[in-house]
């Protein structure tokens, strides 16, 4: 079983990542893997980890264990064979699972810290229920029953901020955004006042942090953008993700980290202090 050689790529850690997610949705332990796949138990964690490459005929083993469909099946296959190949982009549809949002959502469970700035709307770990679906309905068509699985899903994902348990810490929080998406109407003025209260509430917790920078800074570097750093601590090099019209991005080479690491600095050097922010939120809230 071959073993990476320096950090592992993003593609790798996506792979081991969607391996063990289906593992876990077919209900079986890594012993149980071994006794119906053959699959020995400490390969297994090797590959969950992205501590090693499978085979092909290991994952088509555990694919056949796992009953993964055949499209599912080529899209894995094709991931492993680039593993080597740092980045990692996805275009395409916009499904439930799509390969991009599905990697999105693993590295941010596996986060220890998150560095985001948005220009547009609220962060998606700040959301309310229903400015999560105003923002689908309203943006690129999706069929209702992907709208109502993505709203579900995005609430489930707010649990990483109260995350608790045995080395189980909440995940850092700590968000950037343009005063434009407080007054922007994403529904209604109505949802748009209780996602303005979410924003004071969310702030009162110790892991999140939350800065806006009103328009009396004028233009900046950086104003029409929008990404996400996820910091691993020691565990696993930090990663860039990019959302784009034609599709989401993640980087991972240093310079790439670093660059967008500078950026974000700077962006939260021009920002009100956290508290300013709050006071500038609850005085929106009563104009």
């Amino acid at each position: 079983m071959p073993r990476p050689s320096g950090p592992p790529t993003v593609r790798l850690r996506l792979l081991a990542a969607e391996l063990q997610e289906l593992r876990s949705a077919a209900r079986l332990t890594r012993e149980q893997v071994e006794e119906q796949a053959g699959v020995n138990q400490g390969t297994l964690w090797r590959i969950e980890k992205a501590q090693a490459k499978p085979h092909n005929g290991t994952l088509e083993a555990l694919f056949e264990l796992y009953g993964v469909p055949a499209e599912r099946r080529t899209e894995l296959l094709e991931l492993a064979q680039a593993a080597k190949t740092p980045g990692w982009s996805h275009t395409g549809p916009q499904q439930v699972h799509d390969a991009g949002y599905a990697a999105y959502v693993a590295f941010e469970s596996q986060a220890k810290a998150m560095h985001n700035y948005e220009s547009i709307y609220v962060p998606g770990l700040l959301q309310t229920e229903e400015y999560a679906r105003a923002s689908m309905v309203d943006g690129p068509p999706m069929e209702r029953a992907v709208i109502d699985a993505r709203v579900r899903i995005r609430t489930e994902r707010q649990a990483v901020l109260s995350r608790q348990g045995d080395g189980v810490e909440p995940l850092q929080f700590w968000a950037v955004m343009d005063e434009a998406l407080l007054h922007r109407e994403v529904g209604d003025r109505s949802v748009l006042r209780r996602q303005l209260q979410k924003l004071i509430d969310e702030a009162d917790r110790p892991n999140v942090t939350l800065q806006v920078i009103p328009f009396s800074k004028g233009a900046y570097p950086w104003m029409n953008g929008g990404f996400v750093r996820f910091v691993f601590g020691s565990a696993a090099p930090d990663l860039i993700y990019e959302e784009r019209l034609g599709g989401s991005v993640f980087m991972e080479r240093e310079e790439e980290v670093d660059r967008y690491g500078f950026v974000f600095d700077q962006l939260r050097a021009r920002a009100l202090s956290p508290r300013d922010t709050i006071a500038f939120i609850a005085k929106l809230m009563t104009s």
